[in-house]
């Protein structure tokens, strides 16, 4: 008898899917009640979102029920994308402490006010947050949750919904929101762990940033920014400058005192623009002057094999018995042949015995100990056995 368990389920019938799906969930369970459900569904009609997820929460009857839309969801050991289905994960979890709670944002005279936030105690071990990009700052919020949550780590990924704005749906334990945040602490007797997969090599050397303002690269190296990066790109073969064409990233080091940086020791964010004029790189956030960075690069390849390594680095950190998976949507069958790749990843990787998720806006962990919200990542909240 299992711990976890994972469904898949796709029909003109969404409600009977989901239904289908939490059967196939909780049937390793061996008729145990879960204490945590989690569903993702994926169609083009937000009611017809809604009343999936809700009949979900309903059958599985979880002591906590939490779950969002999505372009594309994840389990029974696949991906679907933009076709009506419905993901399913279950967990027996009985000496867990889980604490549900869902966030609303408020604009007021002094600034953005954010309302229902849990306060963290000393058994929690990790938050797992669903956010509506559209009613809720997301990005600030993770940026500043290590004061606010007490450093508690934070997993999980920004919902999605076909008609952008207002078409999202949030699930918390029956009910339907559509807009804010939903989520659950973790805590007690369970052991949890964080895996972010950013997908992504070096090129070129580490190099300290010299001039900076925001998010503007001045100079790298003691040189013009954009000088730097043309040098960089002069020397890459043609593979890398054309995937540096389709696409370059920046890595920032996270941790400033390690002898040797390498693979997972930099938080990635894309370059977005380029002045020779002004002779700046500009960047999807602030990078300060004296930091170490290293431009990167990503395809299929890289992006594979940058979560094998993860998993194999994680292996030895005991026995994977479930696991939930934020996978970009820019990954599946927009970077790799299918939309099975994370999951078929994860599960060759760590081996548990329920992985299910969705396909995300934008994904959120840690990394180097510090919550960050990414893209083009793979992000999993690992359950031990």
């Amino acid at each position: 008898m299992s711990h976890y368990g994972d469904g898949l389920a796709q029909g003109a019938d969404l409600v009977a899917a989901a239904e289908n799906a939490v059967a196939q969930a909780t049937a390793p369970l061996g008729g145990r009640r879960p204490d945590l459900l989690a569903v993702f569904v994926c169609h083009p009609d937000p009611d017809v979102v809604a009343r999936a997820g809700e009949r979900a929460m309903e059958v599985a009857g979880a002591r906590v029920a939490v779950g969002c839309s999505a372009g594309g969801v994840i389990g029974d050991g696949r991906g679907v994308e933009a076709q009506p289905a419905v993901a399913a994960w279950a967990g027996a979890l009985p000496d867990a402490t889980l604490t549900p709670f869902r966030l609303d944002a408020s604009r007021t005279e002094t600034g953005i006010v954010v309302g229902g936030m849990p306060q963290r105690t000393d058994a929690d071990e990790v938050a797992l947050v669903l956010a509506d990009p559209y009613t809720f700052p997301i990005q600030g919020f993770v940026e500043q949750s290590a004061e606010a949550l007490r450093g508690l780590p934070l997993v999980g990924g920004l919902a999605s919904g076909p008609g952008g704005a207002g078409a999202t749906r949030l699930f918390l334990d029956g009910a339907v929101h559509e807009r804010g945040v939903v989520g659950v602490t973790i805590g007690g007797d369970v052991r949890v762990r964080t895996l972010v997969s950013q997908g992504c090599r070096p090129v070129g050397p580490a190099m300290t940033v010299t001039a900076a303002e925001g998010p503007h690269l001045q100079g790298l190296a003691g040189q013009p920014a954009y000088r730097k990066l043309e040098q960089i790109v002069g020397e890459l073969d043609e593979a890398e400058q054309q995937m540096v064409a389709q696409g370059l990233h920046l890595g920032v080091v996270m941790d400033e005192y390690a002898d040797d940086h390498r693979q997972g020791d930099f938080l990635i964010r894309g370059v977005v623009g380029a002045d020779p004029e002004q002779g700046t790189v500009t960047v999807g956030d602030v990078v300060e002057v004296g930091r170490t960075v290293r431009f990167q690069v990503r395809d299929a390849a890289s992006a594979d094999a940058d979560l094998d390594w993860l998993m194999t680095r994680h292996r030895g950190d005991g026995d994977t018995a479930g696991a939930l998976l934020f996978s970009c949507n820019g990954r599946g069958r927009a970077m790799f042949p299918d939309a099975d790749h994370d999951v078929v990843a994860v599960r060759r990787g760590l081996g548990p015995e329920g992985v299910a998720g969705f396909f995300a806006a934008g994904e959120i962990g840690p990394v180097a100990a510090r919550n960050h919200l990414h893209a083009f990542t793979a992000s999993v909240l690992a359950f031990g056995s």
